[in-house]
């Protein structure tokens, strides 16, 4: 006799980055290596295990996903080649998409003033990005204080470098808005 598996957030991750979730063995080379795990609660290979286990409500809720940088260290470390930087990724993607409000305040903003900023140029356009996400969050004042040194370092470009083809970053944006449709 064969039982149907239930369809699971696993697999909705599973789908999302066509990898398995399961194939973590919990080594913990990621968490070790993760540049922004000192402000996390959680660890990245314990969000993966919140997902293995089938506690998805703790997945969604922790701040790791929210606060990844994806800037695939996680990835590059792991002994199983798995994409924890794309895991995280799914994980707020599936979390937008059940209305889950991000543990991290105004998290939401940053990411949607991020992706913005991608589609429009390619790349992160940091003024761009300042700018837009203080509209959005409405934090206007935040961080003016270093805004100076920021110029005045190179930190911040007042224009975009664009890549050469932005019809195609925008051409991606559409066919994905045309899928989630």
């Amino acid at each position: 006799m064969h039982h149907a598996h239930p369809h699971t957030f696993s697999d909705d991750i599973a789908e999302l980055t066509g990898q398995d979730p399961s194939l973590c063995y919990q080594c913990g080379k990621c968490s070790a290596g993760c540049p922004v795990r000192a402000y996390t609660e959680s660890p990245p290979n314990r969000v993966v295990r919140y997902v293995q286990l089938g506690f998805d409500d703790e997945a969604l809720a922790s701040q790791t996903p929210w606060l990844c940088a994806g800037c695939m260290t996680c990835s590059t470390r792991c002994p199983k080649e798995f994409d924890l930087a794309a895991f995280m990724d799914a994980v707020r993607q599936l979390g937008i998409a059940r209305g889950v409000k991000p543990p991290v305040a105004d998290m939401r903003s940053f990411h949607e003033s991020f992706l913005s900023q991608i589609e429009s140029h390619g790349r992160a356009y940091e003024l761009g990005l300042v700018f837009s996400y203080k509209m959005a969050s409405l934090h206007l004042m935040q961080d003016v204080d270093v805004a100076p040194e920021m110029f005045l370092k190179g930190k911040i470009g007042v224009f975009p470098h664009n890549v050469r083809n932005t019809d195609a970053m925008k051409n991606i944006f559409r066919r994905a808005a045309e899928v989630k449709e």
